[in-house]
C-alpha cells in the first residue's frame, strides 16, 4: 500500500480549515495546517481555502507570503486546489462593494456580484463539468454545496488555443445562478472549485480524493 499523500492546508486567518482538514484526512491525505513556507513548498499537495471577501483574503495571503509559496508550487508544477475565495483570488482581481483588489492572476478575469434574484447562492446546486474531468469523475451529476455573493463569470484563459496535443486548455466546471458562473477550473497543477468540498457530503469526499489521487 503507498503512503498517504502529504497535504499542507494553508493558515492565513481565512477559510474553513478545520472542515477542510478533517475532509482532506477522512479522504485519506496526511494532513498539516500551516502558513510554513518550507512545509506548504515541499508537501504533495497544497490547499488554499477561503472565506469572506476577497481583499481581506488577499491581505492575509499576503501576511505570509502565500502568493510567493503558490507561485513556486505552480512554476515547479506541483499541484494546488483553491475552495471558494481560495478559487476567487486565483484570478486577476475582484470587485466587491464598490472596491477593487488585484488577485494572484494565475487567471485572467474579474471576480464581481452574482447577477441574480437571490443573493447569496447558498445551499446544494448542480454543476456542468467536461468531458475528461479528473476531479468530477464519477461525480459529475452530483450536487454540490455552494456558498457565495460573488463569482468569474467569464473564463478565458485558452478559449483561443489550438489543440495540438503539446496544449492542453483549462476544463472549466459551471453553474448557474442567475447566470452561468465559473464552479471550478483544472489548469495542469492548479484547481479550484468555487463550492466547499469540505461541505459537499459524499460527492465532496469522492472530488478530494480524485484530487488526491491525482498528485
Amino acid at each position: 500500500m503507498s503512503a498517504p499523500r502529504s497535504v499542507v492546508v494553508l493558515d492565513y486567518g481565512f477559510g474553513n480549515v478545520r472542515s477542510a482538514v478533517r475532509s482532506l484526512e477522512r479522504a485519506g491525505a496526511d494532513v498539516t495546517l500551516t502558513a510554513d513556507p518550507v512545509l506548504a513548498s515541499e508537501a504533495d499537495g497544497l490547499v488554499v481555502p477561503g472565506v469572506g471577501a476577497f481583499a481581506a483574503c488577499m491581505k492575509g495571503l499576503d501576511a505570509v507570503r502565500g502568493g510567493q509559496i503558490i507561485e513556486r508550487r505552480l512554476a515547479g508544477g506541483r499541484p494546488v486546489l483553491g475552495i471558494c475565495v481560495g478559487m476567487q483570488i486565483m484570478f486577476d482581481a475582484g470587485e466587491e462593494h464598490g472596491a477593487h483588489a488585484e488577485g494572484l492572476a494565475q487567471w485572467p478575469g474579474v471576480v464581481d456580484r452574482l447577477e441574480a434574484p437571490v443573493v447569496p447562492h447558498m445551499g446544494w446546486d448542480t454543476v456542468d463539468a467536461p468531458d475528461g474531468s479528473v476531479l468530477f469523475d464519477g461525480v459529475e451529476d452530483e450536487r454540490f454545496y455552494f456558498v457565495h455573493s460573488y463569482a468569474a463569470r467569464t473564463f478565458t484563459l485558452g478559449a483561443d488555443e489550438p489543440v495540438d496535443g503539446r496544449f492542453k486548455p483549462p476544463a472549466v466546471t459551471w453553474s448557474d445562478h442567475g447566470g452561468r458562473f465559473v464552479a471550478a477550473v483544472e489548469n495542469g497543477p492548479l484547481s479550484a472549485t468555487q463550492f466547499h468540498p469540505e461541505k459537499s457530503g459524499d460527492a465532496g469526499a469522492h472530488l478530494l480524493r480524485n484530487w488526491l489521487g491525482s498528485l
